[in-house]
Parts: structure tokens; sequence; C-alpha cells
């Protein structure tokens, strides 16, 4: 009997053993709202804005688990662009932090969820320690919303990066300053030229020549 009793404790124990740790940080992100609900087993609670899919992309909707942490990752879709703290979660779907911060709380990107840099690497931090889950619920913002994220484009805006599309070093002015310009040359005043030189570039870091010399060679770095 004291044998059956050991063997019996031992499967327990293995059984208990095998099992999976269940994930201690829920992640949902609601695609109407542009917003990520963040919450984990020791208390810790965030609410922060995003960027989803844009018109003409997709965000995937559904429950996933984590497929694979990159502390960087490089977009072999998007020309090279970074994509810091990627935390995948289908194919190539991944949560990760993002250098236009201008756009969260808008649909903008081609189907990754955005976070802003500071906040993806804190919920990096949270995944990689505790494991998570995640949830992509709501729908696509209409057409009142994407009216909105135009006119915060339409301001103007110094884009380091755009993360997961072409990175873009400009000056983008706002229908306004075209349209005094305009009139200020229509009424004879003269006016000031409106500038478009490009803003000046950051010097590669040795990871990223390291890392894609040639494409470093094409930017001119």
């Amino acid at each position: 009997m004291r044998v059956m009793g050991f063997v019996a404790a031992v499967l327990v124990g293995l059984v208990v053993w095998a099992a999976p740790a269940e994930a201690a940080v829920s992640i949902q992100v609601d695609l109407s709202t542009q917003t990520m609900h963040v919450r984990s087993a020791s208390g810790a609670a965030y609410d922060w804005p995003v960027s989803t899919a844009r018109a003409g992309f997709v965000t995937p909707r559904g429950r996933y688990g984590v497929q694979s942490l990159q502390a960087m990752h490089y977009s072999h879709k998007y020309h090279n662009s970074p994509m810091p703290h990627s935390i995948f979660f289908k194919g190539g779907y991944a949560i990760h932090g993002t250098y236009a911060t201008g756009s969260l709380g808008a649909a903008a990107s081609h189907g990754c969820v955005r976070l802003s840099p500071n906040n993806a690497a804190a919920l990096y931090q949270m995944v990689r320690a505790e494991g998570a889950s995640i949830s992509i619920v709501g729908s696509t913002p209409g057409r009142g919303d994407v009216q909105v994220a135009r006119r915060r484009a339409a301001e103007p805006e110094l884009v380091a990066y755009q993360d997961d599309e072409q990175p873009v070093v400009s000056r983008r002015h706002s229908r306004r300053d075209r349209a005094n310009a305009y009139a200020a040359r229509q009424a004879g005043y003269g006016g000031s030229a409106l500038g478009y030189a490009p803003a000046r570039r950051a010097a590669p870091s040795y990871g990223d020549w390291m890392e894609n010399p040639f494409a470093a060679l094409m930017r001119g770095d």
C-alpha cells in the first residue's frame, strides 16, 4: 500500500509539473477605441493608446498566445523598418513600439499593434517575466475616426520613423500654412516661401550598420 501511495504521489507531481503555467498578463486591444488594456496577476493595470490597421489593412481579431519575443526586430516586408520590443502573436503580426507617436489613438498601421516606445518596453518586460494572453476585440474605426486621423496628419509634424512603414524624415506643412502663404502672394505681400528641406538624419549605430550596411549606403548614412 505504501508503494502504491508513493507511485500515486509521484504521478500527481508529474502532472502538476507538466501543466503549463497560466499567463499572468492579460492584454486586450480594442480596435474601436484604439486602446490597449493591460492587467497582471500582481495587480498592475494600464490603459494605453495604440495604432492598429488603417483602411486597406487588417489587425486580426481573436484570442492569441505569445509566439515569440524580439527586443529589436526589423521588418522584412516594409523597408527594414525598426519594430522595437516586438511581441509576435500571429505569424508576422506583433505588438511593438513605434516612433510615430503622433498617430497613436488612430488606425495607422499595416496590421501590427503599435505602442509608444516606453509602453512597449514596459509591456515587453512584463510578458517576458510572466507570459501573456492577448485578445483583440472591437471593429475597425469608422469614417469619422478616419477623418480625425487625417486632420491630425495634416498638422505640422517632424517624423523620424514610421516603424512598419517606410522610414520618412521630412517637414510637413499644414493646409493653413499653405493657404496663408498663397493668400500673401495673391495680395502682393510676397509672403515667405515654404521650405521643404529634409531634416537631419541621425548617424546609424554600429549595430544598424552591421545588420544591413547596404541599406545604410542607400540612405546616404
